[in-house]
């Protein structure tokens, strides 16, 4: 009886999720709930990639407690369908402080792992002030790559451009190209949209611009959450000058925003086929990491991740797993 409970839970909460009613902004734009879309994949629930056989590792108690990044949370939240026990219910809201599972984002999540709130969080690697910070609490992380993701660029779907080169992205992103009329001929203003300093998506634009200093955003270039940066870019009003950057994963799954458009790089569209490839210039890996100081159940955790069922699982979500 408990296990029926804990589905119908879930699906309610999904169900009333995707049942909300429609918002718009002044301008007519739809609002992109992401907080909704994140329901969809908690454990247990209608989303979330289900393993076809008998998960090989079996957890009852002493269960890892686990957190990470918004776009990899359907991933994780398999993992813990798969091997987590189903009748612990809403002990894994991830809203609730004491829960087995959190979505706390990149940010928090580094910083709940620091302060001992959680065991494993997947993310991406750390930016420079979380090392910094974790070298100063004289802890050090351990990072085990899991799988990989397509960091991508995306515009208002009524934006000409359909692909950009590497170089573009760079001098748009440190302010040396302002306008389009240098890319596309049109002369309009480029807004570029940022995250805040420490986001996984931010550390990943800062490793992709490499020695060259990214530009000092306006204030209201900075967006808080993922979600807002799918929205700014998908309003009207910025149809012919916005860019922005997510995982693909989440521009794709998570989101589903049909007013933006994924940009090729170099030619090269972000899809798992160029990521397999390798042709895709700008794919990362993503991580399960911990300090280093695992309890016996957070190990066999960690190595069922990386065994043939661990990384089918990454596949069948949608992700590429690591051995690519």
């Amino acid at each position: 009886m408990k296990i029926i409970a804990v589905m119908l839970f879930s699906i309610l909460v999904a169900v009333s999720a995707f049942s909300a009613p429609r918002r718009e902004t002044d301008d007519g734009t739809p609002v992109i709930e992401h907080e909704i879309q994140e329901y969809a994949y908690y454990p247990f629930g209608p989303k979330i990639k289900y393993l076809n056989e008998k998960a090989t590792l079996k957890l009852f108690d002493n269960l890892p407690r686990v957190d990470g990044a918004t776009a990899l949370y359907p991933l994780y939240s398999a993992f813990v369908t798969a091997v987590y026990p189903p009748e612990k219910g809403t002990e894994y809201n991830y809203y609730e402080r004491n829960s087995y599972i959190l979505c706390s984002r990149t940010d928090a999540a580094y910083q709940r792992l620091l302060n001992g709130e959680v065991d494993i969080i997947f993310c991406a690697e750390p930016s420079d002030s979380q090392l910094e910070m974790a070298k100063n609490m004289h802890k050090e992380f351990k990072l085990m790559p899991i799988g990989r993701e397509a960091f991508v660029f995306f515009v208002n779907r009524k934006n000409p451009v359909n692909n950009i080169k590497t170089k573009d992205i760079r001098n748009i992103y440190s302010g040396k190209i302002t306008n389009w009329k240098d890319i596309t001929g049109i002369d309009k203003e480029i807004i570029a949209y940022h995250r805040p300093e420490n986001s996984g998506s931010q550390t990943i634009l800062e490793h992709i611009m490499g020695d060259t200093k990214i530009m000092e955003p306006l204030q209201e270039n900075m967006i808080a959450s993922m979600g807002g940066m799918f929205q700014q870019v998908s309003a009207y009003k910025n149809y012919e000058n916005a860019i922005g950057y997510s995982f693909l994963f989440y521009s794709r799954e998570m989101v589903a925003n049909d007013e933006i458009k994924l940009l090729a790089l170099d030619n090269v569209m972000p899809n798992k086929e160029n990521m397999e490839n390798g042709r895709y210039p700008f794919i990362v890996d993503f991580y399960a990491i911990t300090l280093g100081n695992e309890t016996e159940n957070t190990a066999l955790f960690i190595n069922w991740i990386l065994s043939p069922q661990g990384q089918k699982l990454i596949e069948d979500t949608g992700y590429v797993p690591i051995g690519f």
